[in-house]
């Protein structure tokens, strides 16, 4: 029997991983497990493994947009998720593509450097990122690396680089993880001035798509109509819950498990 379709709906604009560890797999799968529909246009097509990323192709910005353009007109879309851009031509498109959905919140995670440090796109689109994006986000989750590029703050912590990216947003959210401390402070900044820091245990080991998964659940939570801290939490839980199941299918880095063993059955 045909259910209508109740589940709200999350446009996924990313790159491809062909290991399934990253990109828009991550996206799909992780919400699903928030219970969200994930419309995925892809951005780009990558060569990578679960150790590192080798090459990739940006694909035409006309292509991507009639990929958006063809969800929108269908799909009621109810948040909006970013990752890999790798051109200053796909920022200015998805930045497009997001003025046609005002009031839908977009979660933008700056996909800059793969989890083995391989480069996603020149040193510029970061800066595009900030300047073009970053002012049409509801949230942005940037690990501490990333937000130091963001910020051109090479050797900032993550409150100087908070500092100088609420000038262009309205949350942001920096991850940590790139220490050697016990615990993971995960810091949540709002340009209003408040700060709120969500700490985990430690997990051992490296992880491919960790940030992939996180934006999305964070997506999905708020396509669900949470507010914001609490959307933070929820998918700051979701996401070390995927760590510790994590699995090596591969040579290289854990990958998030982000569905149960059983779903769908």
């Amino acid at each position: 029997m045909n259910m209508p379709n109740s589940r709200p709906v999350v446009l996924c604009l990313s790159g491809h991983d062909p290991s399934g560890g990253a990109g828009l797999q991550a996206d799909i799968e992780a919400l699903l497990a928030q219970g969200c529909h994930a419309a995925p246009a892809v951005t780009a097509l990558t060569v990578q493994d679960t150790c590192n990323v080798s090459d990739f192709r940006v694909l035409e910005p006309a292509w991507v947009l009639a990929q958006a353009e063809a969800v929108i007109a269908d799909l009621p879309v109810a948040a909006i998720k970013l990752g890999m851009l790798g051109s200053l031509e796909m920022v200015d498109t998805v930045a497009a593509i997001a003025r046609r959905l005002p009031g839908v919140p977009l979660v933008c995670d700056p996909v800059l450097r793969a989890g083995g440090g391989g480069a996603l796109g020149k040193d510029e689109v970061g800066q595009a990122i900030r300047e073009r994006l970053l002012p049409l986000c509801r949230i942005a989750t940037p690990n501490l690396p990333e937000a130091r590029l963001l910020a051109e703050l090479p050797e900032g912590s993550a409150d100087a680089c908070a500092e100088r990216l609420l000038e262009h947003c309205e949350h942001l959210l920096i991850t940590g993880g790139h220490g050697d401390e016990s615990e993971v402070h995960n810091r949540l900044y709002s340009r209003d001035g408040g700060a709120r820091t969500f700490t985990c245990v430690r997990l051992p080991g490296s992880y491919h798509g960790s940030g992939c998964t996180l934006a999305s659940a964070l997506a999905g939570r708020l396509a669900l109509g949470e507010e914001l801290t609490s959307a933070v939490r929820s998918a700051l839980d979701y996401t070390w819950r995927t760590l510790r199941d994590a699995e090596a299918p591969g040579h290289g880095q854990y990958v998030p498990r982000r569905l149960p063993l059983d779903f769908g059955n």
